[in-house]
């Protein structure tokens, strides 16, 4: 009898602090909505450990650093400011980390297929990796509002790398912060987390399988955590 054929394994990646560099045009978008309600600008070493949870809660993290807590109207009302503008400025600053496009070659290469599974909103998430030349490369590109669960809830990876035709037990997760790792976790899949991101603490505080500081690491630290899956 012959074996059912297995899918392709998988990369899931997070988006912003692991793909791109996404800091510039963010805390440039969260300094716009400060300055027009009256708040400071916040400089960008303060700024950039607050991203990497959805805009909504960079911007409470923006009011936060001056004691202001808003309430769920107003909030509302400055993501819709702060996604409109953003949308306008997406790429103005932001890159693809160095390394990428050779990582994601390299494992194509070898058969492996990517998604995507961010907490941007879909349709923001896909305009960016548009602006960067390489949506075209993941066969599942899912954000905070495409299931009706988001990171770090362990069935936003599952519906991810089920949307891109994969099977969680032939996944790897690729992310940057502590919710990528509890995501990951949470869903049963190895993570290999990267140093340069946006973390308000090391990212190996938070355990994940591996850690690497360039994505010409990726291959080795992939074959590692799981071995059976790479030729």
């Amino acid at each position: 009898m012959t074996p059912e054929p297995r899918s392709k394994p998988l990369l899931v990646f997070d988006l912003d602090g692991t793909l791109a560099e996404t800091a510039g045009d963010l805390i440039a978008t969260l300094n716009f909505i400060l300055i027009r309600e009256g708040l400071r600008k916040l400089p960008m070493e303060e700024a950039r450990p607050m991203i990497g949870a959805g805009m909504r809660t960079l911007i409470k993290r923006g009011f936060s650093a001056d004691g202001i807590a808003l309430p769920d109207e107003k909030l509302e009302n400055l993501f819709l400011a702060f996604l409109a503008h953003y949308e306008d400025h997406i790429a103005e600053e932001t890159r693809l980390y160095p390394g990428v496009v050779e990582a994601l070659d390299r494992f194509e290469a070898a058969g492996w297929r990517f998604a995507v599974c961010t907490n941007k909103l879909e349709k923001t998430a896909i305009h960016l990796l548009n602006a960067l030349g390489i949506a075209s490369r993941f066969a599942a590109i899912c954000g905070q509002n495409t299931f009706p669960v988001c990171k770090p809830d362990g069935d936003a990876l599952k519906l991810t790398i089920e949307r891109a035709g994969g099977e969680v037990t032939r996944a790897v997760m690729v992310g940057d912060s502590k919710t990528d790792i509890d995501t990951a976790r949470n869903a049963g899949v190895p993570v290999v987390a990267l140093t340069f991101g946006y973390t308000d603490q090391p990212i190996a505080t938070y355990t994940p399988d591996r850690v690497i500081g360039h994505y010409d690491e990726l291959w080795e630290a992939v074959t590692a955590v799981a071995p059976a899956l790479c030729p």
